[in-house]
This record gives structure tokens, sequence and C-alpha cells, in this order.
């Protein structure tokens, strides 16, 4: 089993053990779409990245109709050192990318973005997973 899907497994068994008091029964939502995003930083820039994410990303992300759903990071190294996970969600597969078209030319964005890497660059790669809730997941 790759990485990736090992990754994907255990994203999917935190998000039902965590949330397992939301039932769909008691809350029903509009379908959405959720992103599963991977952020893999370069050496000693992790920090930088959780500090632009705790002040300024979130924040963003809601502005453009993203929303936050969980952030991880890992307890092992070496991942433990340069990766952080998080899921959001969407509306649609098709407004995710009119959210990120919006989000990437939002001026406020080119700002935090620009400033937080005065220092230097702060991600290295990015890996981008979109996936759908099952109908007998607590979180739809």
């Amino acid at each position: 089993m790759s990485m990736k899907s090992v990754l994907l497994v255990a994203v999917g068994l935190v998000l039902g053990a965590s949330l397992s008091w939301v039932r769909a029964a008691d809350a029903p939502q509009a379908a959405r779409v959720f992103e599963i995003r991977t952020y893999h930083t370069l050496p000693g820039r992790l920090e930088a990245l959780h500090k632009r994410f705790r002040e300024h990303t979130m924040e963003i992300f809601e502005k453009h109709g993203m929303t936050n759903v969980a952030y991880w990071t890992f307890e092992d190294s070496p991942a433990k050192e340069n990766t952080l996970i998080y899921v959001i969600s969407h509306a649609s597969r098709e407004q995710a990318k009119k959210n990120w078209d919006e989000f990437r030319s939002d001026p406020e964005w080119k700002a935090v973005a620009a400033a937080s890497e005065a220092d230097g660059k702060i991600v290295e790669k990015v890996e981008s997973v979109y996936v759908d809730a099952t109908d007998y997941s607590p979180l739809r």
C-alpha cells in the first residue's frame, strides 16, 4: 500500500473517530466535496506554515467559501518535521475550482504569502485529492 493510500485511510479513520458525535440524521447537510491536502515544507519551515494557517489562511479560506474541517501533523519522524495534512470542504467540485481561483487572486492572501515568505519559501510540495463522504459517513 502506498504512503498516500495509508494516509487517506488514516485520515478517514481519524475523521470517523473524532467526529462520531455528528450524525447525518441529526444534522442533515447538503452534499459537499472534501479536499484532503498534504503540504510538505522545506527543512525547518513547518512552524512558519503553522503560523500562516493559524493567523491568516484559515480565515481567508472561509472568506472564499472553503470550510475548515480538520488539521493534523504526524507524531513520528521524518514526516513530523515537515508535513501538514488538512481537510477542507466545498459545496461542489466546480465550486472548489472557483474557490481556489478566488483565493489565489485575493490581494490579502498575496500579501500574507509574500510576508510569510520574506525569509524564504515555505512549501516544497502540495498533494491534493477530492473525496466524497459515503452515505453512512457521520460527516457528510
